[in-house]
C-alpha cells in the first residue's frame, strides 16, 4: 500500500473474504463517471433534492397515515463512485458474520481469491451504479438515519435524454425513495427483522467443500426432475431447506415494500407532479435491453425486481380498495402481518388472515 492509500477496510474481518480496494477500482472503472454534470446543475440538484425529500416525506405521511419516527429524510447527491463505495462499505458489514465464521481455525484467503472476489464485486456494483437513480440504504449506521441516495449524473441523463421536467422527476423519484424511508421509519421492527433474515442466511452458508458438493448435486437432480423455482431462477436449486425458506419470506417482504413504494409514489404524484404516465414511459424504455446485456440483468436479478414492483403494486392497490389504507396499514403492525409470498399473489388470503 503506498504512503496516498488508506485502507478503508480499516481492519475488517470482511477483509478476509474480499479486496474491497480492488472491488472499489473495478466499480469505478466498469461504472465510469457517467455524463458531465456542470457545477451550477450540481448545485442546483442538491438544492432541489434538499428541498423535496422532506416536502416528499410530508406528502407521504398525508397520504399514507404513516407516523415516521427518528430523524427526518435527508437527500445526499453524490457520484457513481461515491454510491459504490457507500454500497461496498454496506456489503462490508453485512458480510461480518461469515467473515468471523471463517477466521475461525482457518488460514488466510491467499491474495488471488481476495481478489477475485473483490473484483466480482466491484463489477457487480459498477453495473448498477450506472443504473440506480436513488436508493434507501436499510443497514446504515444509527447516525445516518434517514440518508437517501441520489446519483446525479445518472438523474442528469434521464432528464437529458427523455425531456423531462427536472423538478417534477426529481420529486417523482424522491416520493419512491423516501416512501421506503417512511416504511422502516413507521415500523421500527422492520429492520431488525431484515437483518434477522440476512444473518440467518449468511450464517446457513455451509463452509465445507463436501457439503457444498451434496448441495450442487442435489440442485442438479432437481432441475433434471423439473422442480419449481418460484419464479427465481436456477439460483432457487442452488439453496438448501432453511435458506430456500429465508428466500421465500424475503421475496414476499421486498414484493410489499417495493410494490408499495411504487402504488405510493404514483398515487401521491397525481396530484404533485405533471405528467407522471410520461415519466413511466421514460422508465420503462430505459429499463429494456437486449442480447447480452439482458441476460445478464436477468442473471443479477434486474428482472425480478420488476416483478417485485409489479406484483407488490397489485397487491397494495387490491388491498386498499378491498379494506381500506388503516386496513392495508396492519401490514407494518407485526413481522406476523407480513404478506407471504403466495398471500401477495392473492391478496384476498392477507386481508382474510389479518384485516377479516
Amino acid at each position: 500500500m503506498s504512503a496516498t492509500e488508506v485502507d478503508w477496510s480499516m481492519g475488517s474481518p470482511s477483509a478476509r473474504l474480499a479486496d474491497w480496494d480492488t472491488a472499489l477500482q473495478i466499480g469505478r472503472r466498469v461504472a465510469g463517471p457517467g455524463i458531465p454534470v456542470p457545477a451550477v446543475e450540481r448545485a442546483r440538484m442538491r438544492e432541489d433534492f434538499a428541498e423535496l425529500v422532506p416536502n416528499a416525506e410530508d406528502l407521504i405521511k398525508a397520504h399514507t397515515g404513516m407516523q415516521v419516527h427518528g430523524f427526518r429524510s435527508r437527500a445526499w447527491v453524490m457520484a457513481r463512485s461515491e454510491w459504490i463505495r457507500a454500497n461496498l462499505n454496506g456489503l462490508q458489514r453485512l458480510l461480518e458474520p461469515l467473515a468471523a465464521r471463517l477466521a475461525v481455525g482457518r488460514p488466510e484467503r491467499p491474495d488471488f481469491k481476495r481478489k477475485v472476489m473483490g473484483a466480482q464485486a466491484g463489477a457487480l456494483l459498477g453495473y448498477v451504479g450506472k443504473r440506480v437513480l436513488g436508493q434507501y440504504d436499510v443497514f446504515l449506521p444509527p447516525d445516518d438515519e434517514g440518508l437517501l441516495y441520489f446519483v446525479g449524473p445518472n438523474v442528469a441523463e434521464v432528464e437529458g435524454r427523455y425531456g423531462l421536467p427536472a423538478r417534477d422527476f426529481r420529486l417523482w423519484i424522491s416520493i419512491h425513495e423516501v416512501t421506503h424511508r417512511v416504511q422502516f421509519g413507521a415500523a421500527p421492527w422492520l429492520q431488525g427483522y431484515l437483518a434477522g433474515l440476512v444473518d440467518t442466511y449468511l450464517g446457513s452458508i455451509s463452509l465445507d467443500s463436501r457439503e457444498l458438493m451434496d448441495q450442487l448435486r442435489h440442485a442438479i437432480e432437481e432441475a433434471r426432475s423439473g422442480a419449481g423455482t418460484r419464479g427465481a431462477g436456477g439460483i432457487f436449486l442452488l439453496l438448501n431447506p432453511q435458506q430456500r425458506e429465508i428466500f421465500v419470506k424475503m421475496q414476499g417482504m421486498m414484493s410489499l415494500l417495493e410494490g408499495h413504494a411504487s402504488y405510493v409514489m404514483n398515487e401521491v404524484a397525481r396530484e404533485h407532479v405533471t405528467d407522471v404516465d410520461r415519466m413511466r414511459r421514460a422508465l420503462a424504455a430505459r429499463r429494456r435491453r437486449s442480447g447480452a446485456e439482458r441476460m445478464f440483468q436477468k442473471a443479477i436479478g434486474f428482472e425480478q425486481k420488476i416483478l417485485q414492483y409489479d406484483a407488490g403494486e397489485r397487491f397494495v392497490r387490491d388491498v386498499i380498495e378491498a379494506v381500506g389504507m388503516d386496513g392495508f396499514n396492519l401490514v407494518w403492525r407485526s413481522a406476523e402481518h407480513l404478506p407471504s409470498l403466495d398471500e401477495v399473489g392473492t391478496p384476498s388470503r392477507w386481508v382474510e388472515r389479518v384485516s377479516g
